[in-house]
């Protein structure tokens, strides 16, 4: 999916998500559809924490913040095309404990490998014209680590300074092998969906990302409901169509929910009509989403 920077995003629209027998023309976009009512929660599903606080983010002890070398002038910017190398792998990609802050940068910004280590890249307050604003992940020696946007479980780096520090109440939990989305707010979960999920070999990524930003549906096809894209993208940018290449997974409807339970799109997920309208009054960007296989299930009770 793209933003669209006619509207207050890009309408140059290719999510990844359309079902194998839709037409090409249409793959360009995403999937899923009409409205069912949403299933409330089970008693027994299992919650991902419970009563997070900014404490879920570990801060290490108090000791000297290393000091950030200065960020050559020609780094690339991070924006909405797949971000540049070097980044370090998101070691807690798997854990599904709530991220309960974001970081917001208030002007451009260096994001580096490390706390004190090599700047990669720039960070700029939007990405094409949307706010941008990313989970925290970590805190250690006065540095903040935050989920790299237009990358797969890869983190950046942030010295002090230069960003704004936001609380996020609410994150989206999928799961594999049993096609469920869970929007959970405060460590508990609010509501459930089914939908549908990448095929073989456009699986739906698994990791932690989170909501980039919305845009407005570009066909009747999508259900007339906007958009989420994520910060997440193939995993085998080359396994998409072609139309499809340099998109971003998204979260979206379709006209019909003829598939929902099964692994059909090109890597999206397909939500009901009522569950993503519910979603997007609700959630903000910049809310946390994790793909895992399966939550585990808890223990049965005396």
């Amino acid at each position: 999916m793209r933003f669209d920077r006619m509207s207050p995003y890009r309408r140059r629209v290719a999510w990844i998500g359309a079902a194998i027998a839709v037409p090409a023309l249409l793959v360009a976009a995403l999937l899923v559809g009409q409205s069912l009512t949403p299933q409330s929660t089970s008693p027994d599903r299992p919650a991902v924490a419970s009563d997070p606080t900014p404490s879920s983010v570990e801060q290490s002890p108090e000791e000297s913040i290393p000091a950030a070398a200065p960020a050559p002038a020609g780094l690339p910017v991070v924006d909405y095309d797949p971000a540049p190398g070097g980044f370090p792998i998101d070691p807690a990609s798997m854990d599904t404990t709530p991220l309960t802050e974001g970081a917001h940068p208030t002007r451009r910004i260096a994001a580096y490998d490390a706390p004190g280590g090599r700047p990669r890249a720039f960070l700029e307050p939007t990405i094409s014209g949307v706010d941008l604003t990313m989970p925290i992940a970590e805190r250690r020696a006065g540095w903040t680590a935050v989920l790299l946007p237009s990358a797969n479980r890869r983190l950046a780096w942030l010295p002090p300074g230069g960003f704004d520090t936001v609380p996020l109440r609410d994150q989206i939990v999928v799961e594999r092998k049993v096609h469920r989305l869970t929007w959970y707010r405060a460590g508990k979960a609010v509501r459930s969906w089914e939908v549908s999920l990448g095929q073989s070999g456009q699986d739906t990524p698994l990791g932690r990302t989170f909501i980039l930003g919305r845009t407005p549906p570009p066909e009747e096809v999508y259900g007339g409901v906007d958009v989420y894209a994520l910060g997440s993208v193939p995993d085998d940018p080359e396994s998409v169509p072609a139309s499809l290449r340099g998109a971003h997974i998204g979260v979206h409807t379709w006209h019909n929910d003829d598939d929902l339970g099964e692994n059909t799109t090109n890597g999206c997920i397909r939500l009901t009509r009522s569950g993503q309208r519910e979603l997007l009054a609700e959630v903000r960007p910049g809310s946390s989403v994790v793909v895992v296989d399966k939550l585990p299930t808890p223990p049965p009770t005396a």
